[in-house]
């Protein structure tokens, strides 16, 4: 079994951001210069859990646990290091030696067989071809002004890697040359194939929309027709394949993610085309579903994101139509109590791309973020669809219909709200709609012990949803390529210290020097060349003294300190929150003075404190042995060590 080199290990960590693997198991939110979020190894009440894009490691400040995005995939998912190695290479899309094999593992949808890797890599040849015929060749001209005429810049074009399928066959013939063999082909959905077994083009003539996963991956196409054809769809997909499963992806998912992580909501879109043009305009978080209703996997997928969805279809009435459908499938769904759900109502006769073209991105953000209404609100409009409200018996058929909308929302203060609405708009006596909604209320059935209350239940804030103790176990992590001795972490305990007390707890003057002159280690060649010049250098306590043997080991190896990279090379759990602490300290403002304070302090000061300790003890063991002799020579050396250790004071003071 091949052994991989650190360089490669490394590789391997900077292919992914950390909040991108992470995120896909814990939900979080942008929180000053990290994300936070619940803690999945305990159960946490409030959030403790950050991530630090920037120096890609997570810390629990609750129960301590800390690492790279090995150590999370390793506790959470129960792997051994090669395996998260294994693991993050494919999320990552690096290779790794043909005869490395990390050993058995759960398979998961983020870790694709070698098969799968091979049909990511022609979906990525094939997505950079139709771009280049989009941008380079006469053939893509049409496909070009198209697109220019729907108001996308070049920009954009580049950032969705949109494309052109010609009329002509190109792709295979292009495949081919590469190599790539038939049975891949076959298997990729790029082709369709005829009775003989011959494989032909599947996409021509349209502008191509590659279909990425949640890492940025293209795992399938859909391409729309640029010329009107009766006896074709307007837009086709790619079939279903090893890699792409339409149940399970959401178009723009990897991008709108990362930018709901800092508004903390998701933007629902009917189509691609909305997606690109709202991204345009501005707003990153708009996603769409692969032109069908969405399903309990997409679901999924945006409550791990994000706890509130936002509905912007058009403003028709099939526009209209779908919004219900969706409020339905959401209701219905497993996680309907995580999501808060909102809708955005655009005016009649417009999607989000017209809106855009005629208006502005200015200004459709706006109305987004000032047109945002609750589920019921838009029953409620829902409701008048095709009624002519001025005529008394179908205004009457309306406002029993929505009472009986009003009834099912959960909350008596919103209840009463949308009543008192619907008196003033229609000028009726809300004590008779009043009346009427009690006797609706009276005969609904019970909601069932365990069962999610409908979306119109909780116009506001869905209810919390349940606590999970993902895992509460010992954490060890094996070396890769050689075998390191267990470090059993104890289940964490409960605290009811905040982030900001626990970082502030006391410690003593020694203790402080050690952290000051080890992140100094950690970041100076200077201190640390200083420090392997003093043999008998030693650090007072022994996790500060175990960080510095194994950073000076991590220096043969690596150039520059990177806090990720050396979370990987330590081993112990309890070393990692203490180098995760250390974190906080600046090492920039460590001056050639201070450095020596901290040396002087742990090579004299604290040493000194420690035999006067010493010699006390012995002293009082001598007195009581009435050993009179050893009594004088102890009380000698206490002096002298007194003396000691005003001096120092003196100087210190001085």
């Amino acid at each position: 079994m091949a052994r991989l080199s650190q360089e490669l290990i490394d590789q391997v960590r900077q292919s992914v951001d950390i909040a991108d693997v992470i995120s896909q198991d814990v939900q979080l939110q942008r929180q000053g210069k990290n994300l936070v979020g619940h803690c999945p190894f305990h159960e946490d009440n409030t959030p403790s859990f950050s991530v630090s894009e920037q120096k890609q490691f997570f810390y629990c400040f609750s129960c301590h646990r800390s690492g790279s995005v090995f150590d999370f995939l390793m506790e959470l998912h129960h792997l051994s290091f090669p395996q998260a190695v294994e693991q993050v290479a494919k999320l990552g899309s690096v290779a790794l030696p043909t005869d490395f094999q990390a050993g058995a593992e759960p398979k998961t949808e983020q870790a694709p067989d070698s098969q799968q890797g091979r049909l990511i890599k022609l979906h990525e040849t094939t997505m950079r071809l139709y771009h280049h015929i989009l941008m380079n060749t006469p053939a893509g001209e049409s496909a070009r002004r198209y697109l220019q005429k729907r108001g996308l810049t070049q920009e954009l074009i580049d950032q969705f890697n949109l494309g052109y399928a010609p009329k002509e066959e190109v792709l295979k013939a292009v495949l081919e040359k590469e190599g790539h063999d038939y049975q891949l082909l076959r298997r990729s959905g790029l082709f369709t194939e005829d009775r003989s077994g011959s494989l032909h083009d599947r996409f021509h003539d349209r502008v191509m929309f590659p279909l990425k996963d949640g890492q940025g991956r293209p795992v399938a196409f859909s391409g729309r027709l640029l010329q009107k054809n009766t006896d074709a769809p307007k837009y086709l997909n790619s079939p279903e394949t090893p890699i792409f499963n339409k149940r399970r992806l959401i178009f723009n998912f990897d991008l709108a993610r990362k930018a709901a992580r800092e508004n903390g909501k998701l933007l629902l879109f009917e189509g691609y085309m909305d997606v690109i043009s709202a991204y345009g305009a501005g707003v990153h978080n708009g996603i769409a579903s692969m032109g069908t209703s969405l399903t309990d996997e997409q679901l999924a997928m945006i409550v791990k994101t994000t706890n509130q969805l936002n509905i912007c279809y058009d403003g028709d009435a099939p526009g209209q139509n779908a919004i219900e459908r969706a409020l339905k499938l959401i209701e219905a769904s497993a996680v309907a109590s995580q999501l808060k759900i909102r809708v955005v109502q655009l005016p009649t006769g417009q999607d989000p791309d017209e809106y855009i073209q005629q208006n502005g991105g200015a200004k459709f953000r706006d109305y987004l973020k000032n047109t945002e209404e609750t589920p019921t609100a838009f029953r409620l409009r829902y409701l008048r669809q095709g009624l002519n409200l001025s005529n008394q018996a179908e205004l009457l058929s309306y406002l029993n219909a929505a009472i009986g909308v009003i009834a099912k929302v959960g909350d008596p203060v919103a209840r009463d709200l949308y009543v008192q609405e619907l008196a003033r708009e229609f000028q009726v006596n809300p004590q008779n709609l009043q009346q009427q909604l009690t006797t609706q209320l009276q005969k609904q059935p019970a909601a069932q012990p365990g069962t999610a209350p409908p979306v119109s239940q909780w116009p506001d804030n869905p209810p919390a949803a349940p606590k999970r103790r993902l895992f509460n176990g010992s954490f060890t992590r094996p070396a890769y390529g050689q075998k390191r001795r267990a470090q059993a972490q104890p289940a964490p305990q409960a605290v009811t210290l905040t982030a900001a007390e626990q970082q502030s707890l006391a410690l003593d003057q020694t203790e402080r020097a050690e952290r000051l002159l080890l992140t100094a280690v950690l970041h100076d060649y200077g201190t640390r060349a200083q420090l392997k010049a003093m043999p008998d250098f030693a650090f007072v306590h022994d996790q500060y003294q175990e960080l510095y043997q194994q950073a000076l080991n991590y220096f043969t190896e690596h150039d520059e300190y990177d806090l990720a990279s050396f979370l990987d090379y330590v081993d112990d759990p309890a070393l990692k929150a203490t180098l995760t602490q250390l974190d906080g300290l600046n090492a920039a403002a460590v001056p050639p003075a201070a450095i020596d304070d901290c040396l002087r302090i742990i090579m004299q000061k604290t040493p000194l404190t420690q035999k006067i300790a010493q010699a006390k003890l012995a002293l009082q063991e001598a007195k009581a042995r009435s050993d009179h002799e050893l009594i004088t020579q102890l009380t000698i050396e206490l002096i002298q060590l007194y003396s000691q250790q005003q001096r120092l004071k003196t100087e210190e003071t001085s």
